[in-house]
């Protein structure tokens, strides 16, 4: 009888990793990705114009202890995170953790050609491939030549090989009976490990780690959890599934044993549609929607042509348009509207954006903004083309809703 062997290939590292490439010279270091636009080491550069990128002394480039502005860490070395620091944490927090830390900006056309290369690079080899982002995949090993070998481990290594000759990056991967648990053990032993884990291994495996490590048990669930005093998956399991649906709902709770005791059917899968496109900017300082009218005005319709830009160049349209706000208070306020017609036009979707934004109070300082286009279609398809009279068919206008009580008519 075959084995079913799903691979979860993660990147270790991966936006710091592509820096590194450029400088290897900070190998070793801890180096920090993120924060503000790409001029930083653009003017190490210009300091150090007749040397090569490898050869620019790594004590030329900024420190974190230096950094002023906003925003949050991409990704970090495994030296940085040594000292705490990790991926989605706030800039100002990391300098308190590593000040010492280098700090590079995000490239992001650069990270999109190794995250195409490496998936390519993959697909020669095994080519039932689910991309779940830039840096990660699923992969069947079931049917592919070696995927069987050894638990599928001769077949990781087989890509981890081609993917360093390709890229010079490495990768952790975790190979299972399914995707939840490929996805555990895929960072079982990063950097650059493998692990190969069976059925029978998930009660030595398995439980002991924490709630949090299920893919789909978040913070508000974690802390429910731990008030009900399961801390680990093993205790999860250890519940009734009735117990758990009476304290979770009937779909999360059953879902949730079937997950503690490593039970998932779903399959790979290789052709996967996008729910929505978006785009946002944390900014370098607080802004206010008064005294800094102009700046948030050109910030928001850039980040309109930039959505419209991703949808037209992906094929895509969309007919529900949604803003973001995050206050200087960190609070979230988030607003959208469907429109009749679907549209990939940056000037209907800065216009409904607007019309979101009349619809959140605007008194205080914001942190953060963000646009974003759901209910996506194929641009040319029959649901694309269908006439706004189809309401039949759901689609349906929906008026614009009064403007929150004083709320400032802005941008």
């Amino acid at each position: 009888m075959t084995l079913r062997r799903i691979a979860h290939l993660d990147m270790d590292a991966f936006f710091a990793s592509v820096e590194l490439l450029r400088y290897p010279q900070l190998k070793g270091l801890p180096v920090i990705i993120g924060g503000g636009r790409r001029t930083v080491d653009e003017m190490v550069r210009q300091r150090f114009a007749d040397l090569p990128l490898r050869e620019i002394p790594a004590s030329a480039f900024p420190l974190l202890k230096d950094y002023v502005g906003r925003g949050v860490i991409t990704t970090a070395t495994y030296p940085a995170r040594q000292f705490g620091v990790g991926s989605a944490m706030g800039m100002m927090k990391a300098a308190k953790l590593c000040p010492q830390a280098i700090v590079l900006p995000v490239d992001f056309e650069e990270v999109r050609k190794y995250s195409r290369l490496f998936k390519s690079t993959i697909a020669e080899i095994a080519p039932v491939i689910e991309d779940r982002g830039v840096d990660e995949v699923y992969v069947d090993f079931t049917d592919v030549p070696g995927g069987q070998r050894e638990g599928g481990r001769v077949l990781a290594r087989l890509i981890q090989r081609a993917i360093v000759e390709k890229t010079g990056l490495t990768c952790s991967i975790g190979v299972a009976p399914n995707k939840l648990i490929a996805k555990m053990a895929s960072e079982f032993n990063k950097p650059n490990g493998i692990s190969v884990l069976y059925e029978a291994d998930v009660q030595a495996k398995i439980w002991p780690l924490a709630v949090r490590k299920i893919n789909g048990i978040g913070p508000k669930a974690e802390v429910k959890l731990h008030k009900l005093h399961l801390h680990t998956i093993g205790d999860i399991a250890a519940q009734e599934r009735e117990w758990l649906i009476d304290n979770f709902g009937k779909s999360y709770g059953a879902w949730m044993h079937d997950a503690a005791w490593g039970r998932d059917d779903r399959p790979v899968v290789t052709e996967s549609e996008p729910v929505s496109m978006s785009r946002e900017t944390t900014f370098d300082r607080d802004l206010h929607a008064v005294r800094d009218r102009a700046e948030l005005g050109t910030i928001f319709t850039d980040l309109c042509k930039q959505v419209a830009g991703d949808l037209q160049r992906k094929g895509y349209v969309g007919k529900t348009i949604g803003i973001k706000l995050r206050y200087d208070d960190f609070k979230i306020a988030t607003r959208d509207q469907t429109i009749e017609q679907f549209t990939a036009d940056a000037k209907t979707i800065r216009q409904i954006a607007g019309q979101c934004l009349k619809r959140v109070p605007l008194e205080r300082r914001l942190r953060l903004l963000g646009v974003r286009v759901g209910k996506l279609a194929k641009a040319g398809s029959p649901e694309a083309q269908a006439p706004a009279e189809a309401s039949a068919a759901g689609v349906h206008r929906v008026a614009e809703p009064a403007p929150f009580e004083g709320t400032l008519d802005l941008f």
